[in-house]
């Protein structure tokens, strides 16, 4: 992208894609919501700060996703939440409505890993319960959270919503005018 993703603005709030996203998280009712960076990164740590999250290093987020997912867990553990959410910062489209669908999902004993899909596509958010916490700790960095979602068809509940934005990526500046319609 030529600039970080996270401070990109979204068209349809008015706020960066993180601001977005925390707001979208914190109207959803989570809190605290914890948002991943790297270090040294005072940009993205004051525009946390500013829309009510709080930031979390990641020591090595070139390993991926769930490296950014592992150096949450302690403060989400420390929280003595029962759940974290994920929302990644490239899929800013994500609405308190899904989020909310999610959560609904979630609340089913049996379910232990709920997450958004539109069309049958798998997207974001991903829900996990504190019972899956230790296997995203111990999954193998290369195959990332799926392995974990994978290992148990039937603890997963897939929640189908009528929102593309949840399969939506935004990782190219092609990608940020096809789904807004503007150049950065």
């Amino acid at each position: 992208m030529g600039r970080p993703k996270s401070l990109l603005k979204h068209p349809g709030s008015g706020r960066t894609f993180v601001g977005h996203l925390i707001r979208t998280a914190l109207d959803s009712g989570l809190d605290p919501v914890y948002v991943v960076a790297r270090t040294g990164d005072g940009e993205l740590a004051a525009e946390t700060e500013r829309q009510g999250g709080s930031l979390v290093v990641n020591p090595d987020p070139d390993r991926g996703q769930l490296s950014s997912i592992v150096a949450a867990l302690p403060a989400v553990r420390a929280s003595g939440a029962d759940a974290m959410v994920v929302l990644p910062v490239d899929v800013p489209l994500v609405s308190r409505a899904v989020v909310t669908a999610v959560l609904d999902a979630a609340r089913d004993k049996g379910v232990h890993i709920a997450r958004a899909s539109h069309r049958g596509v798998h997207g974001h958010p991903v829900l996990f319960k504190r019972a899956v916490f230790d296997e995203l700790l111990a999954a193998d960095p290369t195959i990332g959270a799926r392995a974990v979602v994978r290992a148990d068809p039937a603890r997963v509940r897939d929640v189908e919503v009528d929102d593309p934005g949840v399969t939506l990526d935004i990782d190219t500046p092609d990608d940020y005018v096809r789904v807004f319609g503007v150049k950065l």
